[in-house]
């Protein structure tokens, strides 16, 4: 099955760069590029791409903005989206997985590092690396002015130790073996974690698992 990938950048030798790397992967096709959050959005629609790979400062129509309306849209169900930052200056990429982006990754990262991102994310697992994302929540989503959201109180104990770990950074077969459990009841717990609390995907957990204080920053 070929992954349909669109490009959202407004740099235009970034976007060509990216093509270029996605093209060159057996199981990728690029099918369309973007220089603004708004073409990036229209171009979701009209080529029903599977993924997008989507800058946040983008002209016209920021990326999370562009994220947020193709996360809404119940047209464009199913297509998931990878944000890129810098990391290190970047102050949107929680309110990017707020939206609902499934996971980001920096802009410096290796060929193949992002060709299995986009495969992660396209799977419909949220890519979020246990030591950027602490540390980004720390600072962004425990601050002040960050808004709350309700607690995981409708959760059973078992759905909170695995929302706890899924938290930090595990994924379903770790989650598993933490608690002793099979691969198979994790992924069916982390499905009904998602249902009770409302949540597109994995990278939405994580953030209502630090707004509600089930885990705190530093104890990732």
């Amino acid at each position: 099955m070929t992954i349909r990938v669109l490009l959202a950048d407004d740099q235009t030798l970034v976007r060509a760069a990216f093509a270029m790397l996605v093209e060159s992967a057996r199981d990728m096709a690029v099918v369309g590029q973007a220089g603004t959050g708004r073409e990036a959005v229209a171009l979701a629609r009209s080529e029903r791409a599977d993924l997008v790979v989507m800058d946040l400062r983008m002209p016209d129509l920021d990326g999370i903005e562009a994220t947020r309306l193709i996360a809404a849209d119940e047209d464009l169900t199913g297509v998931r989206v990878l944000v890129l930052t810098t990391y290190d200056t970047d102050e949107h990429i929680v309110e990017a997985l707020r939206a609902g982006a499934s996971g980001f990754l920096v802009k410096d990262t290796r060929p193949a590092e992002l060709l299995d991102a986009i495969r992660t994310v396209a799977a419909g697992e949220a890519l979020l690396s246990p030591g950027p994302t602490g540390r980004l929540i720390e600072r962004f989503l425990r601050s002040p002015s960050a808004p709350a959201t309700g607690g995981p109180e409708c959760l059973s104990g078992r759905e909170r130790e695995v929302l706890t770990l899924l938290a930090r950074g595990l994924n379903n077969a770790e989650i598993a073996e933490a608690l002793g459990l099979s691969p198979l009841t994790a992924k069916t717990h982390v499905s009904r974690i998602m249902g009770k609390l409302g949540a597109r995907d994995r990278a939405q957990l994580v953030i209502v698992a630090y707004e509600s204080g089930l885990v705190t920053p530093g104890t990732m």
